[in-house]
């Protein structure tokens, strides 16, 4: 592994590294700055997870290219979310602490356009941006980006993801052909190949650990539960982890906020960030997390776009994202700079063959561990307790005063009795809680597989992408029409002009009933109940690959356009 001082950075930019504590580069940056320093035409792309050093790799050869007695855009980064915006220009002004005259500025939505456009005005050489903020300030003819020399797409699959793909090429378009172009992503999706076609040339293409794959250092553990259990089972991985910091990821912003509310009941420090907050109160829970006042977040995909946060030692998922690559993203939060995470799973039998899929793109194995029983979470946090009391640091000079008064008050009692009462006065809640409390896992798995026609019921609806249908959507209109808050729904498949998903099979009737014939962006709704899939995940595979080409899906597609 490579120091700064072997890649070629200044001295004066390492001095600045040096004094926040970093001597020896990440593997990102071991690869990508000696590139960027040798040559200034050479475009990149980075395939390397959220967490690795990505700002270091690409702002210390910025900061260091940059002309600070020029005073126009040099060097332009655009990033998804208005946290990561903020942390990437926060982190090169800490890189560019003794290099005068180089300013950089922040440019994002939610907050004060005049005073971003006064930074601009004062001669901004590097602009961190939101893609949204940034082209307002290019139809404003605000900003100016003919003359910049390098532009960094940071979390490229993630501006996709979230909708910024016409924004990014109208950016890009606005730039000059003779530039630099440099692409960082989690994963490579078709999307992001039509940029490194269309945008970047002949680039080199450098991959921590494989393409799509995910951390290293980061554990994946599954526990099976039924349906019903999973917000047991959840207080079960979270009391048998009593110095977790994590995040618990939730479908829909529904489902946010009631595992929130119910933690929140139950004791635990979480507060839920979904797309209904407004950006002050988004602002409030994430200095409360970041602060650790929180210890839980809990939170939709949308919502968690873009967060960078520290020492992060799990992630939770409640329910499982119904886009493969957002499990990567998920568990990428956990596990980084050499640290070890673990990212976990609630997960049911419905869900085999989704686990299998993430299995495979991840190249890892979930190692599949029974839900904590009782008596075992008990004895953790018991010992979690003594090491506390152990490591408490007592000071005598404030203590000491008080001290004859209480020997006084317990002399009455004996070491072992001491002991007892100190133990119970904070220990004496799971006991009680967790007195006779059932087993969770899920056992007989074969008689469960037999049930599993029985229990839910599969639904074709006439609805896709091209009525730009969501998961949260669809989760929301079945919620909406049939009055029944929160109803579970199990392998969702949203295609091009029409879509799949399961749901408990009580639900049949009343879904059938009222979504038929609703309404939804102007389309009439149409719903009828789909044979089963196949079981295995070959058929799941071919499911998807075929449904568009199969007899019985051109018919579908028939009833589809008569509800048009």
């Amino acid at each position: 592994m490579l120091t700064f001082k072997e890649t070629g950075i200044d001295e004066k930019i390492i001095r600045a590294v040096e004094e926040l504590g970093f001597i020896t580069t990440m593997p990102v940056q071991e690869k990508v700055i000696p590139i960027l320093i040798k040559d200034d035409h050479r475009d990149i792309i980075a395939m390397a997870q959220t967490g690795t050093g990505k700002t270091a790799a690409f702002g210390l050869p910025l900061i260091q290219k940059t002309n600070p007695s020029e005073k126009f855009i040099q060097h332009l980064i655009l990033s998804p979310t208005r946290e990561l915006c903020l942390q990437i220009a926060d982190d090169l002004t800490d890189f560019a602490k003794y290099t005068p005259g180089l300013k950089i500025a922040a440019v994002f939505g939610g907050s004060s356009m005049d005073k971003q456009i006064k930074k601009i005005k004062e001669g901004a050489q590097i602009i961190s941006a939101t893609p949204g903020r940034l082209l307002d300030l290019l139809k404003r003819k605000v900003i100016d980006l003919k003359r910049i020399r390098t532009i960094v797409l940071d979390e490229a699959d993630e501006m996709l993801s979230m909708g910024f793909r016409d924004d990014l090429q109208a950016i890009l378009a606005a730039t000059p052909k003779q530039k630099n172009t440099l692409l960082f992503s989690a994963t490579m999706s078709d999307e992001i190949k039509k940029i490194t076609k269309g945008y970047m040339n002949n680039p080199v293409e450098i991959s921590i650990g494989k393409r799509n794959s995910g951390s290293d250092d980061v554990n994946h553990i599954c526990y099976m539960v039924h349906a019903r259990d999973r917000y047991r089972a959840l207080k079960r991985i979270v009391d048998f982890n009593p110095d977790i910091y994590g995040i618990i990821f939730c479908r829909t912003r529904v489902e946010t906020q009631e595992v929130a509310d119910l933690l929140v009941k139950d004791g635990y420090g979480a507060e839920a960030l979904h797309g209904d907050l407004s950006q002050a109160q988004r602002n409030v829970v994430m200095n409360k997390f970041r602060n650790k006042n929180l210890t839980l977040l809990v939170a939709t995909d949308v919502a968690a776009r873009g967060l960078d946060v520290e020492n992060l030692t799990h992630i939770i998922n409640y329910s499982l994202p119904d886009e493969l690559d957002l499990y990567t993203h998920r568990s990428g939060r956990t596990g980084r700079a050499g640290r070890k995470g673990t990212s976990i799973v609630i997960s049911n039998l419905k869900e085999n063959i989704r686990l299998e899929l993430i299995e495979e793109q991840l190249g890892k194995e979930f190692k599949h561990l029974q839900v904590p029983g009782g008596q075992e979470i008990c004895e953790k946090q018991l010992f979690h307790l003594i090491d506390r009391m152990e490591k408490v640091e007592v000071d005598n000079t404030q203590i000491n005063s008080y001290l004859p008064s209480i020997y006084k008050k317990l002399e009455w009692l004996d070491r072992e009795e001491l002991i007892k009462k100190f133990v119970s006065l904070e220990f004496n809640r799971f006991l009680d809680y967790y007195k006779n409390s059932p087993d969770l896992n899920k056992t007989a798995v074969n008689d469960k597989v037999r049930r599993k026609d029985a229990e839910s019921t599969r639904f074709f609806i006439n609805l896709g992408k091209t009525d730009n249908l969501e998961p949260e959507s669809l989760t929301g209109l079945i919620n909406e029409f049939t009055g029944v808050n929160n109803i579970e729904i199990e392998e969702m498949e949203i295609l091009k002009n029409f879509s799949f998903f399961e749901t408990d099979k009580k639900y049949t009737g009343r879904i059938l009933e009222n979504l038929t014939g609703n309404k939804f962006n102007n389309r009439v709704i149409g719903v009828e109940i789909a044979t089963k899939k196949e079981n295995g995940k070959k058929s799941a595979a071919r499911d998807r690959k075929d449904n568009r080409n199969s007899s019985k899906d051109n018919k579908r597609r028939k009833r589809s356009r008569n509800y048009r």
